[in-house]
């Protein structure tokens, strides 16, 4: 953005208080977590609440279907690591569930099935 009258730029604040959040969840998957998810999304499809990932080693992730007028609640909480959580209220449209688990049989497809060393400090994957 330039100033109208110069057409220079205005000059930066020397600081800044407000930061922006990043929507970012590092996690680290195994095929285990991809067993329970599976089990998360019966859950779900069933209208049961649910938890995902709730062995410390990961963000742990709640499901809420108790919610007024058809919202649910997911809570995301980051205990293995930095400690904070965050709450978000969502409205479900119907169909979600067969849809996740339509995504999660492509993911179940490219999960390689092996690791194979090809030389010192190298490795690929295999499917």
């Amino acid at each position: 953005m330039t100033e109208p009258a110069t057409g220079r730029r205005p000059a930066a604040p020397p600081r800044s208080d407000v930061t922006s959040p990043t929507p970012r969840l590092d996690v680290c998957l195994a095929p285990d977590d991809l067993d329970t998810w599976s089990q998360v999304l019966q859950e779900l499809a069933a209208g049961r609440n649910a938890v995902w990932m709730d062995d410390g080693r990961n963000p742990e992730i709640r499901f809420d279907l108790s919610g007024r007028d058809g919202i649910a609640v997911f809570v995301v909480a980051d205990t293995a690591a930095s400690g904070p959580s965050v709450r978000v209220p969502v409205r479900l449209a119907g169909g979600r569930a067969e849809e996740h688990h339509e995504r999660l049989q492509h993911v179940r497809a490219a999960w390689p099935q092996e690791v194979v060393e090809t030389s010192p400090g190298a490795y690929e994957w295999r499917r």
